[in-house]
């Protein structure tokens, strides 16, 4: 695993063996990345990483040179490799050793960008619950993004509105301000 771009870029991460997770590819980082450069100042991103793992995404927004990074995960070695990382690569992400969806339930915080990568065998409905409750987070014209199966689909889903796919993976894009628009109903004449 390497961060592939930033004031980190080329730095290599070695998980423990032991880690219980899907590291996101680098090819779907790059994907990722590359969608998101056009559409935010990375510098000024509140973020929130849900099912965190090895910390892969929390590590490219830090090289990116975002400030405010929270990343939630629910396992003890995940949690403290993504801490001990974070201070090798000197930087302050809020590590939060909790479930992701009681996180979202219980936390009064709001972020730009919410990225989840939960387990890939979860259930439809927790998809949905992540959707729901992660779009009450999100600050005006912020997004959620999903990674997930790419025998998932998430199109018929509030607020959705695009999606990549890179191999066996989809990563789903949801707009916080879709949700707004549909509710505007004009005055009738």
């Amino acid at each position: 695993m390497r961060i592939i771009s930033g004031k980190f870029k080329g730095r290599k991460i070695y998980p423990p063996k032991n880690l219980p997770s899907r590291p996101t590819t680098d090819r779907l980082k790059e994907g990722l990345f590359n969608v998101l450069q056009n559409r935010f100042d990375f510098t000024n991103l509140i973020v929130l990483d849900l099912y965190s793992g090895t910390g892969n995404i929390s590590y490219e927004f830090a090289s990116r040179g975002s400030l405010n990074i929270t990343s939630v995960d629910k396992n003890r070695i995940c949690v403290e490799f993504i801490k001990k990382t974070s201070l090798l690569f000197n930087t302050k992400i809020n590590v939060i050793r909790t479930d992701s969806l009681n996180f979202l339930k219980n936390n009064n915080n709001e972020f730009n960008l919410i990225f989840a990568d939960p387990p890939y065998k979860i259930q439809y409905d927790t998809y949905k619950k992540i959707i729901d409750l992660s779009i009450e987070k999100l600050l005006i014209d912020g997004i959620l993004i999903i990674e997930h199966n790419r025998k998932i689909d998430l199109t018929n889903q509030p607020n959705y509105y695009m999606k990549r796919r890179y191999g066996d993976s989809t990563i789903s894009f949801f707009n916080s301000n879709i949700k707004k628009k549909q509710a505007y109903k004009p005055d009738s004449v």
